[in-house]
């Protein structure tokens, strides 16, 4: 059974994890709530995804599973489509498969089982994006926010193909960045003993169940696929990942393209079952040979 990525639609929005449809982290500014209770966060999150898809379009990834019977019928990955920008492969991954880039367009069906998933947005659209210590987002970028994992197996390739799919969308839509707050491992030590400076109280704000471990990318995880600081901070640094060389730019994602469908495949086996891996891909699995 292989996983299969197609843009986010709002009539998949009940294929979302439960987590993933009442999380709001990113798309509610805490201020404007009290006692960190919302009444109801799956309609937040619904409104807000039908909001940002009419004003702006495709703002989330979905992978799903693939049938037996629809996978037999999948064309062969073509090279030469505008995605994927370095972004670091495992090199384990040979022998994996990954759907083809022209079929990531194709409508998930309603009942497949969600693997996992990614949003994006531009930062205007995001309320907490403005209480980091690193924004503000840069001009010329869109915002990733989350990319979450349900599957139990290649937890680390399918975040690695949930990010190449959001690029891809990203590419052909003329964006010249992907940028993203990235959490380091201070923030859950000195958190957990209350030490957490207070002007980044704002930042680590709980609303319900989300929370910055639940809700955000490791900066870690950004790093090992490709994202670079560009605004260095302790808790809390800003990344970008170029969409945009210049010169020589489109070959380059092409390259980086056919590397991709060739190294990154995906297989899930058959009944493999499924584990909250969360927001922010924070089980992805390190590259054999990486400490």
């Amino acid at each position: 059974m292989t996983a299969r990525i197609t843009p986010l639609r709002l009539e998949g929005f009940e294929q979302l994890p439960k987590h993933a449809r009442r999380c709001v982290f990113w798309e509610v500014d805490p201020s404007t709530v009290g006692d960190d209770h919302l009444t109801d966060p799956e309609f937040e999150k619904e409104a807000w995804l039908s909001m940002v898809m009419l004003e702006w379009g495709s703002c989330g990834q979905l992978a799903v599973t693939t049938r037996a019977d629809s996978a037999a019928d999948e064309p062969e990955p073509e090279a030469g489509s505008d995605t994927g920008i370095d972004l670091v492969v495992p090199s384990d991954a040979a022998g994996l498969t990954l759907p083809a880039a022209d079929d990531w367009t194709a409508p998930a069906v309603m009942d497949d089982p969600c693997l996992g998933f990614a949003f994006y947005a531009p930062p205007g659209a995001v309320p907490r994006a403005r209480l980091f210590p690193t924004a503000p987002v840069s001009a010329d970028a869109i915002l990733l926010t989350a990319i979450g994992v349900e599957c139990a197996e290649d937890r680390g390739l399918l975040s690695q193909s949930l990010l190449a799919a959001v690029v891809n969308d990203l590419v052909r839509r003329g964006v010249r960045a992907l940028e993203a707050f990235g959490y380091t491992a201070a923030v859950t030590e000195m958190s957990d003993g209350g030490k957490l400076p207070e002007e980044l109280s704002p930042v680590v704000a709980v609303l319900g169940d989300c929370s910055v471990e639940d809700c955000m990318l490791t900066s870690d995880f950004l790093e090992e696929v490709g994202f670079t600081v560009v605004a260095p901070h302790p808790y809390f640094p800003r990344l970008r990942l170029e969409l945009d060389k210049g010169l020589g730019w489109k070959a380059e994602v092409e390259a980086a393209l056919e590397r991709l469908l060739e190294n990154a495949r995906i297989e899930l086996p058959i009944g493999a079952g499924m584990s909250g891996a969360g927001f922010g891909a924070k089980s992805v699995v390190r590259q054999q040979g990486r400490t």
